[in-house]
Parts: C-alpha cells; structure tokens; sequence
C-alpha cells in the first residue's frame, strides 16, 4: 500500500515545484505592479504638489488682494452704519422739532382765543367810553353833593380806570404772546426745513455708501470664488493622489497609512490655563513666539465681533474670526499681513502643530494654542475657551513650521 502512495507524491512534486514557481511570478508581478503605480502615483502627486507651489505667488497676491478688499469693505460699511446713525439723530431732531411746532400752534390757537376775548372786552370799554364820555376827578369833585359821594365816586373811577387798564395790558400780554408764538413757530419751521434738508443729503448719502459698499463686495465674493476655484482644484487632485498613494503604501505593506489627527499632547509646563474668556496664562515652557502669540490673543479677547475687523488693518474696534486668528499669529511674528479664512488654509504647513494649530475652511477660522481654543464662536466676539467650541471636521489644519 505504502509504495503506490510514493510513487504519487513522486509524481506531484513537479506539480508542485511549477505552482510554486508560478505563484512567485505572480507576487513579483504584482510587487512590480504595485511599485510602478506607487512610482507613478508619486511622480504626479510631486507635479501637483509642484503646481501648487509655483501658484503659492499668486495665492498670496491673491490673498493681499482679498485682505485689502475685506478692510474697504468693513470700513464702506462702518461708515454706512455711521451715516445711519447721523440720519437717525437728525430724524429724532425732526420729530422732537414737529412736536414743538404742534405745542406751539395749540398754544397759539390758546392765545389766539384769549386774545379775541380781550379785544372785544375791549372794545365794549371803547364804545361806552365814547357813548358815555369819561369823567375826570373835577367833574366828580362839582357833581357830588358831599365829601363821602365824592370819595365813593372816585374809588369807583378809579376801579373803572384800573379795570380799563388792565384789559389794555392784557390785550398787550397776549398780543405779544401771539407774536413771540409765531416767531418761535417761524424758527421751527425753519428748523424743520433745515433738518429735512440735512435728512435728504444724509438719505443719498446712505444710499450711496450702501452702493459702493455692496459694489465692493461683490467683487470681493468674485475674488474669493476665483481662488477658491484654484484651491479646490489643486486640493481635491491632491487628496485624490494622496489617498491613493497611501491605499498603495497600504497594499505594499500591509499596515494602515497613518493619518493626522488632532494635535499632540502636551507636556507638563507646555499646557497654558484658562483663567476667563478674556486671559490665558503663558506656559512656563513656551517658546517665546508663542507666548507672544498668546498674549496678542489676550489682548483682543473679549471684544465685539466686526465683520472685516482686523483685515486691511491688524488694529480694529471688533474683530471677526480670521482677523482674531490674524491678529494672534501677528503677535507671534508668525504673519505679516491679516488673511481671511480661505487665505489661512494655505498658510504655514499642512496638519496639526504642536504648539500652535489653525483650523480653516471657506466660511470660518479658529485656533489651538498651547492646548487652548480661541474662537469666535461661543461668544459675541473672539474668547479663550477651556475646550474647542467648534468641530475640527472640514476644516484644514495648519501651523508654523516647526510649533
């Protein structure tokens, strides 16, 4: 029995020998295969790599451009926001002065009715003076028969005397009321005039600094898609090429490509405290960039959000999201000009840094420093934030070389 079944494995062992040899041709093709396509996949990840270099000048022109267009259009519309303010105020004067108009012209029509009263009491007196005659004190002294008919007589004449006289400065009194009413009316009316004037100058005024104001910003939204344009070209060939390449170095291998993540852990003494929104402490071990960088932070922290502030201009009243990362970086010597969101995610190097880390996408910035987010989310304005209050998912991660 034993010596048929060598004679068969005699027989199968060049069956084996050739599938072995077949397999080993079959794994140093594939090997081959696979190193060609890793080469290739190389090569054009080098040239988009080299494209987007050789753009890097005209990104940055770009993002000068863009910066410069932010800050026209924050201040264009500050000053619109001004000259509302200016249009208000004078609306306010307009109505305050159409009120006291209205008062006065009750209180003339009071005046006014007063006064008719007067003059017809007046008038009455008139006519009985001149129907009656008005008797002087030598005709009451010969007409009267006594002493006390003549003191009665002349206390009466007298009161009639006093009542005459005062219709006549009553008549006076509101007569110049009425006058006073009507020149102080005459004012306001000029001044009614003199501020619908202002209203209308301040009306085209608005009107014109909203024009420009959009004007200019539709050009910057033109801008913006333009290198946005360019980015996501370079970018989405780039990541296709880069997945692609680690799906090889993969297959090559046999381990999973490592991807970047969220920034290292820190060591004791490189972490910074978060006091409140408005303070950060320094870490003790941190290089002097950094501190640097952390103390600009502090120092806008807790100021109102400005759509624009801190572009064209680092110094602002307000800042919005990439003008705060700006300004932070700026104190650190880590950037010269302010950039906007899209302009940050080509800034520095690609992936998370160890001291300082910039998320960045189309519509918003943030920041990691020392271990702490500082973002304008979460708050009216740039705050310090014990954790992050925005999500790292979508945006592109960069950071100074070497932090």
């Amino acid at each position: 029995m034993r010596a048929p079944l060598r004679g068969n494995s005699r027989r199968l062992l060049p069956f084996a020998a050739l599938l072995l040899a077949l397999l080993c041709v079959v794994a140093s093709a594939t090997a081959k295969d696979l190193e060609e396509k890793l080469h290739d996949t190389q090569g054009k990840l080098s040239h988009v790599r080299a494209s987007q270099s050789a753009l890097a000048t005209t990104i940055a022109e770009q993002n000068h451009a863009i910066d410069s267009m932010i800050g026209e259009v924050s201040a264009l519309r500050q000053q619109q926001a001004a000259v509302e303010g200016e249009l208000e105020a004078k609306q306010a004067e307009l109505d305050r002065a159409t009120a006291k108009l209205a008062a006065d012209k009750r209180r003339l029509a009071i005046v006014r009715a007063r006064l008719q009263r007067a003059l017809s009491v007046l008038r009455q007196r008139l006519i009985a003076i001149y129907e009656t005659g008005s008797p002087d004190m030598v005709d009451v002294v010969l007409s009267s028969a006594s002493w006390s008919e003549v003191s009665t007589r002349a206390s009466y004449l007298s009161q009639v005397q006093e009542y005459d006289d005062s219709v006549a400065t009553r008549v006076k009194s509101l007569r110049d009321q009425a006058r006073a009413a009507v020149r102080r009316m005459a004012a306001v009316r000029r001044q009614i005039k003199a501020a619908r004037d202002e209203i209308a100058i301040k009306e085209r005024e608005v009107a014109a600094a909203r024009q420009e104001a959009e004007a200019r910003f539709a050009e910057l939204k033109s801008a913006q898609a333009a290198r946005r344009q360019a980015l996501d070209a370079l970018e989405s060939r780039e990541e296709a090429l880069s997945d692609n390449l680690a799906a090889i170095t993969e297959q090559m291998t046999g381990e999973p490509a490592s991807a970047g993540g969220e920034p290292a852990p820190l060591t004791p003494g490189e972490a910074a405290h978060y006091i409140s929104e408005s303070q950060a402490s320094v870490p003790s071990a941190a290089p002097s960039a950094v501190a640097a960088a952390i103390e600009a932070a502090n120092s806008i922290a807790t100021t109102p959000y400005v759509w624009g502030g801190g572009h064209g201009s680092f110094e602002s009243s307000g800042y919005d999201c990439s003008g705060a990362v700006s300004f932070a970086l700026h104190g650190g010597s880590f950037l010269s000009s302010p950039l906007d969101s899209t302009g940050l995610e080509t800034w520095g190097v690609p992936g998370p840094g160890h001291w300082i880390t910039v998320y960045a996408n189309a519509g918003h910035a943030w920041m990691i420093i020392a271990g702490l987010a500082f973002d304008t989310v979460g708050g009216p304005g740039p705050r310090w934030h014990s954790s992050p209050v925005s999500s790292t998912s979508g945006f592109i991660a960069r950071h100074p070389a070497g932090y």
